[in-house]
């Protein structure tokens, strides 16, 4: 009797939400950012929006460009493409960065994860000039897969000129971006072991170790906060987008041209208070967890097994019943060959009303190739043994 070679395999999925639940509080409502330019308040997990303020204006983000620089970075690593303990050597381009640096030297050699700490810790500029060329070649080229990256995250009021923030004409983003940003690299949690840290050492080794303390203050002061970046320029004033976590509610608060870095801090602690206060979620699916088996017609696997990429729930008032709450999961009639990226079904949750809340969209995360001649006379002969 011929033995069926494979007939299915685990396949994670990628999921993006295409509906923002509710009504978003706008600025009129709750003023929670009043001296800010512009502000966003987002639930990390789903991506709703709680409170906004001229949430898409674009404004120079400073150094919260730098999330970008981090995220592509961090996606070089999950790639294979970069290891944290590679060795970059630094250009005379990267060593002439001015503001915020850690005074790299033309020809020194520094590994990822010390860059790595260098921006997210002390927001250095060199620092990401240097990251960014050893994974783009050049610094234009870093700069052209960012705003590519942005095409493909939908990032609509987002362009970068460089990878560090620095003045320049035409560089900007909006408060809604940049959440959005965030949001994608905090699917990278390591992250958090460099934005989280309040201070730390590099060229230990040396005589004279460089010390670096975070740029966000918030991390040693506000419970539950690791990240993510500030901003500052004299155009841009003070900017930052924070994320903070409280059992397994993460929130993410931006806000844009504040005029200090206290009042920033003071305006972003109080988007966190609402948040944490007002708000939690209901998990419907944590990472890994089993959702479906789908059939693949002519393909090799001929069936998928689905399981969540990360957790997937909804944002909810404090003291609503989660059992109002449905999932309804839909497949399409999967025929091979699928594309990596290919959406392949749906999940909408609906509230007691049967209105959806939120809206995913479910997509392959790896190619499934059409069943070769071999493999359907090896599938006929199974099935008339069977």
């Amino acid at each position: 009797m011929l033995k069926r070679i494979s007939i299915s395999v685990f396949i994670s999925i990628f999921v993006l939400s295409l509906f923002v639940p509710r009504a978003v509080v706008h600025a009129a409502e709750l003023d929670l950012a009043p001296n800010a330019k512009s502000a966003v308040l987002m639930d990390a997990d789903t991506g709703t929006v709680i409170y906004e303020k001229n949430s898409h204006e674009k404004l120079p983000p400073a150094s919260i460009t730098k999330v970008m620089t981090m995220l592509l970075v961090m996606e070089s690593i999950e790639q294979k493409k970069l290891k944290l303990t590679d060795s970059v050597t630094v250009s005379e381009n990267a060593s002439s960065k001015g503001g915020s640096q850690i005074f790299l030297e033309p020809g020194e050699s520094m590994t990822v994860h010390d860059l790595l700490k260098g921006v997210a810790i002390g927001s250095a500029n060199d620092a990401s000039v240097a990251l960014a060329e050893h994974i783009g070649g050049t610094e234009d080229n870093f700069v052209a897969m960012m705003n590519k990256r942005a095409v493909g995250l939908g990032l609509k009021d987002t362009k970068f000129q460089n990878p560090n923030g620095l003045p320049v004409a035409d560089h900007y983003s909006s408060a809604y971006d940049i959440a959005l940003l965030s949001r994608e690299l905090l699917k990278h949690p390591e992250i958090t072991k460099y934005t989280s840290l309040y201070q730390d050492y590099l060229r230990q080794d040396s005589k004279k170790p460089f010390w670096l303390v975070n740029t966000n203050k918030l991390v040693r002061f506000y419970q539950g906060l690791d990240g993510l970046k500030t901003g500052f320029t004299t155009e841009a004033r003070f900017c930052l987008t924070a994320t903070a976590k409280r059992d397994n509610f993460r929130v993410i608060a931006v806000v844009l041209g504040e005029p200090d870095s206290k009042m920033r801090n003071q305006e972003i602690s109080k988007m966190l208070d609402y948040s944490f206060s007002q708000y939690t979620n209901y998990t419907f699916y944590k990472k890994g967890d089993f959702i479906a088996k789908v059939a693949v017609d002519k393909g090799t696997p001929e069936e998928i097994l689905i399981r969540a990429h990360h957790s997937m729930s909804i944002l909810m008032k404090k003291g609503e019943d989660p059992k109002q709450y449905k999932k309804v999961v839909h497949f399409k009639e999967l025929k091979a060959p699928i594309k990596q990226g290919e959406t392949i079904g749906t999940i909408d949750f609906t509230n007691k009303e049967g209105k959806v809340v939120t809206h995913l969209e479910i997509t392959s995360s790896r190619d499934i190739e059409e069943a070769s001649l071999w493999n359907s006379i090896q599938k006929v002969f199974t099935d008339i043994f069977k």
